[in-house]
């Protein structure tokens, strides 16, 4: 997997603890064209601090264009920003 930590629009639904749950999300490529993915499901859910910063990682799987993709999502809590980290 290939590090993007590319800056995403997220559509989730928070648990009453306050944990996300992602569902699906948009990125802008180079060329100016949006992209939807639907999160299919999640691998993994793990919490680290990087920089100071506490993130919850995402492993998650999603189909596109018939093939399964694996990648991973970060949320930030102390500014609640996704990012596509990994694809």
């Amino acid at each position: 997997m290939k590090i993007l930590m590319q800056p995403i629009e997220m559509i989730a639904w928070f648990t009453l603890e306050g944990t996300p749950n992602p569902i699906r999300y948009k990125m802008t490529s180079a060329d100016a064209s949006n992209a939807v993915v639907k999160v299919d499901r999640i691998l993994t859910r793990s919490e680290k601090k990087l920089a100071g910063n506490r993130m919850i990682i995402f492993r998650c799987q999603s189909e596109l264009n018939g093939l399964l993709k694996l990648y991973e999502l970060k949320y930030e809590l102390s500014t609640c920003k996704w990012f596509l980290y990994k694809a």
